[in-house]
């Protein structure tokens, strides 16, 4: 299961390591920077950081990647409408200052 914590997740820089969920975000800056050569050759998903694909796959991921319906349906949400802004309703706190004393 993807969104379990624990779950086992294989690093797109070493094969070799196999990193939980929870702290694979961390892993991937910490191991990016220990292989800039692996870096280059890979391209970060617009959909969700985790996801690294070489770049010449790039494309065939956006079309397959499964978070994009959850961008897709964020971006239709906003333009129906549905969600409105917030306004915000904070007043500055009454001040007893008085500096020309």
């Amino acid at each position: 299961d993807a969104q379990d914590p624990e779950c086992l997740v294989q690093c797109p820089y070493d094969k070799h390591h196999q990193i939980r969920a929870r702290r694979f975000p961390y892993h991937l800056v910490k191991c990016r920077k220990s292989h800039p050569e692996e870096a280059k050759q890979l391209a970060t998903c617009p959909f969700n950081a985790r996801h690294l694909v070489p770049q010449q796959h790039l494309g065939d991921h956006i079309v397959t990647c499964a978070d994009k319906g959850f961008v897709e349906q964020d971006i239709s949400s906003q333009s129906c409408g549905s969600q409105r802004e917030a306004v915000s309703t904070w007043q500055a706190p009454p001040c007893d200052e008085d500096w020309e004393t």
